[in-house]
């Protein structure tokens, strides 16, 4: 049997560590193995090590399957629920490992190119401005590892992106930064799997203006992160899901068409050459 390897937990700083820990000692506890907690809950034994490592999220369905189990009453079911409601400081490792299994990927951003489309010149631009970035080769390094992670492999998710106008006018890195990265974001719009839409800047306030989204779907479920000055929030409470799918909805709704689109990008492409 392999040793099982897992990154250290911290309760403290994070509901679901505090989840993962009691499933592991629960289910030590009752001296069940991972492959038993896997053919209780119907899932394959690296999954159950997954959730117990804090890798993965538990659904309520089966943290009320383990609470009877266990004759835990309601613990772990009232864990996962403030676990899906809080702030989780652990969230962007938790992202990232969501944005590798998506299948759908949409984004909303206002103010620049999501990182997942940024050229490297784009990435080196922004790194330059940055005030409190330590080590900006690794946090570039990172970040190109995390475009190919969702969008050369081998299964890429559809990519459904909506920009505001204003992110293709920013002269981040000077002309010819902004000319290459426009030229990108036409490449990536050719792709059958990704869609670029601009909400032109004519169309006034919309329900973007509180700050960028993000949404993930996964095979089971969505998850949904909106960002905010210094950081942001990873939602996965299926209710609040849903109104942030509304709200990209809703800026999608003031976008122009995807051929629209493109020819906007092309004509500020040229106007830089």
């Amino acid at each position: 049997m392999p040793v099982i390897v897992r990154d250290p937990l911290d309760p403290r700083i994070s509901h679901w560590h505090w989840l993962a820990q009691q499933m592991r000692w629960w289910r030590e506890r009752h001296n069940l193995s991972l492959a038993q907690v896997g053919q209780l809950l119907g899932i394959a034994r690296s999954t159950v090590s997954n959730l117990e490592a804090g890798r993965r999220r538990l659904d309520l369905d089966y943290a009320k399957i383990l609470d009877d189990r266990y004759g835990t009453g309601s613990l772990l079911q009232t864990l996962t629920f403030y676990a899906r409601m809080g702030h989780d400081p652990d969230w962007h490792r938790t992202f990232l490992e969501y944005e590798r299994v998506a299948t759908m990927y949409r984004i909303y951003n206002g103010q620049r190119v999501p990182i997942p489309l940024q050229t490297e010149s784009t990435m080196r631009a922004l790194m330059a401005a940055a005030r409190t970035v330590q080590d900006p080769e690794a946090v570039i390094e990172a970040r190109i590892a995390r475009q190919q992670a969702i969008l050369d492999r081998p299964d890429p998710p559809y990519v459904w992106v909506l920009l505001d106008e204003p992110v293709l006018d920013s002269p981040t890195g000077g002309r010819a930064v902004l000319r290459d990265q426009l030229a990108h974001l036409v490449e990536l719009g050719s792709r059958p799997n990704i869609v670029i839409r601009v909400i032109s800047s004519r169309t006034g306030a919309h329900n973007g203006s509180d700050g960028p989204i993000q949404l993930v779907s996964l095979s089971e479920r969505e998850i949904a992160y909106v960002g905010a000055q210094r950081g942001g929030r990873l939602i996965e409470s299926p209710g609040e899901v849903r109104e942030v799918g509304l709200d990209w909805d809703f800026i999608g709704h003031k976008a122009m068409s995807m051929e629209e689109s493109r020819s906007l990008i092309l004509a500020k492409m040229e106007a830089l050459s």
